[in-house]
C-alpha cells in the first residue's frame, strides 16, 4: 500500500458511504452505532458508524480536518504494518474514541452516534506532537497555532459534555484525540523530545 494515497481513499469511501446511507435510510440505521445492536453481536457498528455523517456539513468539516492533518500523519504511518500503518491508526481511532461511549450508554435504547470526528481527533492530535507550532485556521479563518488550538478544543470538550445539551460526542472527540497521542509516542517514543524541542523554541522566535 505503500504507493497508494490512503487519506484519499478513506476520504472517498467515506464520502460514498455517507451519501448513500442519505438516500437509504434502512442502511443508515444499519450502521450508526447503537449500543442495543452491538450487544447482540453486531460489532461492526464500532467501525461503520465513522463511516456515517449526520448531513453535508458534518461529512464536510471532518473530510476537509482529515485531509489536511491526515496527509502529512499518513507518512509517519506508512511505516508500520507493511505500510497500511495509516489505515490500521484510523480505523483503531474509531473503535477506541467510542469505547467509553459504549459502556456508559450500553443499556440506553434512544443513545446513537455517527461520524468519524473521534478518528479525526486522533489524527489532529498526533498531528500535534509533530508541529505544535504549525498555525491552523479555525472556521478556514481565523489562525491559531496548533497547540493553543489544542488546550482549548480539549477544555471546551470537556466543558460541553458535562454540559451535554447538544447532539455532538464530545467524548468521542476527547478520547480519539487521547488514542491519538498514544498510539504515536508508543511507536515512536523520540516524537516526545521532538515535541518538547518545538514546543520551547518555536520558529517565529528565530
Amino acid at each position: 500500500m505503500q504507493d497508494i494515497n490512503q487519506t484519499i481513499i478513506i476520504i472517498a469511501v467515506t464520502c460514498l458511504v455517507s451519501y448513500i446511507a442519505w438516500q437509504n435510510r434502512q442502511l443508515m440505521e444499519r450502521l450508526i452505532f447503537w449500543s442495543p445492536a452491538i450487544k447482540q453481536g453486531q460489532v461492526e457498528r464500532f467501525v461503520t458508524h465513522g463511516f456515517i455523517h449526520a448531513d453535508g456539513m458534518h461529512l464536510l468539516f471532518n473530510m476537509f480536518t482529515f485531509y489536511f492533518f491526515g496527509s502529512f500523519l499518513e507518512h509517519f504511518y506508512r511505516q508500520f504494518f507493511g505500510g497500511a500503518g495509516f489505515v490500521v491508526f484510523y480505523l483503531a481511532a474509531i473503535v477506541v474514541a467510542m469505547l467509553p461511549s459504549y459502556f456508559k450508554h450500553k443499556d440506553d435504547p434512544n443513545y446513537m452516534s455517527l461520524g468519524a470526528s473521534g478518528a479525526v481527533s486522533a489524527v489532529l492530535f498526533a498531528f500535534i506532537l509533530f508541529a505544535p507550532w504549525e498555525m491552523l485556521y479555525l472556521f478556514g479563518v481565523v489562525p491559531i497555532p496548533a497547540i493553543l488550538f489544542a488546550v482549548g478544543y480539549v477544555w471546551y470538550s470537556i466543558h460541553a459534555h458535562k454540559k451535554a445539551n447538544d447532539n455532538v460526542n464530545h467524548s468521542a472527540h476527547l478520547y480519539g484525540g487521547l488514542f491519538g497521542v498514544v498510539m504515536t509516542i508508543i511507536l515512536e517514543p523520540r516524537v516526545i523530545s521532538l515535541f518538547f524541542n518545538q514546543l520551547f523554541n518555536p520558529s517565529w522566535l528565530g
